[in-house]
């Protein structure tokens, strides 16, 4: 299942975000896979598209990174995948 995660860093402090990323590494648990990330301009927002099925591992990670950020986890489906299910619907 896919998930895209907003990331608020906390006090728009993207360093600090940066620095622990360099220093310790995304600290993914094994099954929590990272897909694509995006960064807004001012740098206080990251947007993560990521894979899993096991919604605890989520868990297990925003413990680990929730002293520089703030989460919201949200499960999508692609936008192709909406449309051909609602079409006999249309």
């Amino acid at each position: 299942m896919l998930f895209m995660v907003i990331e608020k860093f906390r006090n728009q402090n993207g360093k600090a975000v940066y620095r622990k990323l360099r220093d310790a590494g995304r600290g993914l648990p094994d099954g929590l896979k990272f897909v694509s990330s995006y960064v807004s301009a001012d740098l206080g927002r990251c947007f993560q598209l990521m894979e899993t099925d096991d919604i605890t591992l989520f868990q297990r990670w925003i413990a680990d990174w929730q002293e520089v950020v703030e989460f919201e986890v949200v499960p999508v489906v692609e936008g192709k995948t909406t449309r051909e299910a609602l079409t006999p619907m249309l």
